[in-house]
């Protein structure tokens, strides 16, 4: 059984940086793209990053390009998300999703197939 968990949210001040982590166990192989979605209260989930099951192609929401970093080492998990000058509107929950493949990034939240349970990112002003 796959599972997928995020940790690192917190409660931290704008202007502030925060990594979030993405770890799995139950995969099959290492195989997998994965990428950062998050969802504010009312609101759609939201593309924010992706990185290739290499973590040689990186993918970035244009809103973020700058901001925020997506990295692994090699194939492997855990995957991270590194956020600089956090603004309030980046309060959310933040989910990690994986997809078994080998090439590509992946906007899309319906195109990953293992999702965790989120953690909750909140920016005071």
């Amino acid at each position: 059984q796959v599972h997928v968990a995020e940790s690192g949210g917190g409660l931290v001040q704008a202007g502030g940086s925060l990594s979030l982590s993405c770890t799995a166990s139950g995969l099959a192989d290492s195989t997998y793209a994965v990428g950062w979605v998050r969802q504010a209260t009312g609101a759609d989930r939201e593309f924010v990053a992706a990185v290739s099951y290499t973590g040689r192609m990186t993918d970035y929401a244009d809103a973020e390009k700058g901001r925020v970093t997506i990295s692994r080492d090699s194939s492997n998990f855990p995957v991270y998300l590194q956020m600089n000058s956090l603004k309030p509107e980046d309060t959310a929950v933040y989910y990690c999703a994986a997809r078994p493949i080998r090439i590509g990034t992946f906007r899309r939240p319906d195109e990953y197939h293992y999702w965790g349970q989120g953690t909750q990112l909140s920016v005071s002003s």
